[in-house]
């Protein structure tokens, strides 16, 4: 059966790219996806799939059942792209001014659609049920997933399963971890208020920039000192704005980055500790602050029956030349809330392209269309062979 999903998907790998360049063309920002999410409800509406739309938001949640009882395996895919100009020279580049599908969820999307299709036209020789969640809004906590989640997207789903395809490593390459591969991503906003004043009298006002600039170095103490070396953790200031004259003293100036850790613990500690680094320094000073911590995607934590058996599956995938433990990722992503509710795990595709590679959010972006093949083969079996665990 398995052999059979794999002839068909390779019959049927240019509809896989055309849905992908369409969606490529045709972006939308998280939580805007509404010509996105109906293109996905048409798609299934013409094969006569069952599907729920408005799932928890924008989600759509088509299912397949197979002839035969079995397991309910979910496997997803998000559709939302980024606030960013496609700059590349490539026909397929974004019409959207402004939105590109930076992170491939274009490609994770057309994947799925055509593996729904390949699945559905293989039921009748088929056991268990077949999920197929399409997420909004990845890019953008509160993110799709929890609310997909609450609004039913894993009743009754004994394993769930998804990928990225990544244009870091070389097509034909399969990276898993067990327990923790990719990171809690929180986000913080300071604000230092001191006292404005003119530039020639720096004696009369209290400097918010030299205040903000120290607290940026201090920052840097955090993870470095507070931290145990035998953890992992980041802390990155991503904006520092204090607009003012050139001959004004800022009254004000505002900090906004992001945290990311593994264990819980330590997600605690930075959060405790960056308020305590936030009003040491403006004591000192003798300037006054406010603090909002944001907690965001917990981190992606891997189920370790369902990982070690997607590793062994993979390395019978057709294309499939290398599978290999991955090293930890501190970048977020809300599959986690998942695996908070159903064992299952996330894995990394290969997608690297062939010339000059850009990373993920990049403006020039892109990937080797190939991997989707790889990573339906790879998905498909995974959730044909879960039925006989």
């Amino acid at each position: 059966m398995v052999k059979e999903l794999h002839e068909k998907l390779d019959g049927v790998f240019e509809d896989m790219i055309a849905i992908r360049r369409y969606l490529h063309m045709h972006p939308e920002i998280s939580f805007k996806e509404t010509k996105t999410a109906q293109y996905i409800q048409d798609f299934y509406t013409n094969l006569g799939i069952p599907f729920q739309a408005n799932v928890g938001g924008n989600g759509v949640v088509a299912r397949v059942k197979g002839a035969l009882p079995g397991k309910t395996v979910a496997l997803r895919a998000d559709f939302d792209a980024l606030p960013i100009q496609d700059e590349k020279d490539v026909p397929y580049k974004s019409t959207v001014n402004g939105v590109m599908h930076a992170c491939g969820h274009d490609g994770h999307t057309a994947t799925l659609l055509i593996l729904a299709r390949t699945i559905n036209e293989l039921k009748e020789q088929l056991a268990g049920e077949y999920v197929f969640i399409h997420q909004h809004a990845e890019e953008y906590a509160p993110g799709g997933a929890k609310p997909m989640i609450e609004a039913g997207c894993l009743e009754g789903v004994d394993a769930i399963f998804g990928t990225h395809l990544w244009s870091l490593f070389p097509v034909g390459t399969v990276e898993y971890k067990s327990g923790p591969i990719m990171a809690a991503a929180d986000r913080f906003e300071i604000t230092i208020q001191g006292k404005g004043g003119h530039g020639a009298n720096p004696h009369q006002a209290i400097d918010a920039i030299v205040v903000a600039s120290q607290l940026v170095v201090n920052l840097q103490q955090l993870v470095a000192r507070r931290v145990s070396p035998t953890e992992s953790a980041v802390l990155s200031v991503g904006s520092f704005v204090a607009e003012n004259a050139f001959n004004i003293i800022a009254d004000s100036a505002k900090l906004a980055g992001t945290v990311r850790t593994f264990n819980a613990e330590v997600r605690d500690l930075m959060e405790r500790e960056l308020e305590r680094i936030i009003e040491g320094t403006c004591l000192a000073a003798d300037c006054t602050y406010s603090f909002n911590y944001t907690r965001g995607y917990p981190p992606v934590i891997n189920h370790k029956e369902e990982t070690e058996f997607l590793a062994a599956v993979a390395k019978d995938v057709p294309n499939v030349e290398l599978v290999k433990e991955s090293e930890l990722h501190m970048i977020g992503e809300d599959f986690g809330y998942y695996l908070e509710n159903v064992p299952g795990t996330f894995f990394f595709t290969g997608a690297m392209p062939q010339g000059e590679v850009f990373p993920h959010h990049s403006p020039k972006f892109d990937f080797d269309e190939r991997a989707m093949l790889i990573a339906a083969k790879t998905l498909g079996t995974v959730a044909i062979e879960y039925q006989v665990k």
